[in-house]
């Protein structure tokens, strides 16, 4: 939270680091029907016209939400690409990994975006360039019909971990991770 708009200098990127960051706590604790313009406003501290400075509208906030889940995620599946030993499967390891990490810790940004992937045309649109981005990235690494059926099974897997009903106990995901480990070394 940003300090109250009378006493507040002008920092515009802290503010609207604090807009983003509120809406996507929101998103995340309430879902995205609970970030509405008001409420982000009314969390970061500032005025509903502070925050139209910055996003013009709803849709251009959880745009900017998205977006920076999409950078936080391709920073995450670096730092497992980095540790990764490298060869046939590299970028799957590291997508699984990185899948299977959120579900662990169970606080996922991802956990609130999936819908809206689903559902909205911009966020649909950026996943699928992303994963196309990174598969011709690593072509050489992740080609394959086997591969892409491990992609697809942690996709699955992640979906029902969202889908699955809050008071419902996670399975433990060890066996599964590893199985889908294995399949990536072909």
């Amino acid at each position: 939270m940003v300090d109250s708009p009378r006493n507040r200098k002008k920092q515009p990127d802290v503010v609207r680091q604090a807009l983003l960051d509120c809406a996507t706590k929101l998103a995340l604790e309430h879902g995205l029907a609970a970030v509405s313009l008001q409420a982000v406003a009314s969390a970061a501290g500032v005025t509903k016209g502070g925050l139209f400075h910055h996003f013009p509208n709803k849709q251009a906030l959880i745009e900017a939400v998205f977006d920076g889940m999409m950078e936080n995620l391709d920073r995450e599946i670096d730092q497992e690409l980095e540790r990764d030993k490298g060869g046939h499967g590299t970028f799957t390891r590291a997508y699984v990994r990185t899948l299977f990490a959120d579900r662990a810790l169970n606080k996922s940004p991802w956990s609130a975006q999936t819908m809206t992937v689903l559902a909205d045309p911009y966020s649909k649109s950026l996943w699928h360039k992303w994963m196309n981005d990174r598969l011709i990235k690593h072509a050489e690494t992740d080609a394959g019909m086997r591969l892409e059926i491990v992609r697809l099974a942690a996709d699955g897997a992640w979906l029902a971990h969202v889908l699955r009903p809050d008071n419902q106990a996670a399975p433990d995901d060890t066996a599964l991770l590893q199985e889908l480990i294995e399949l990536t070394k072909g």
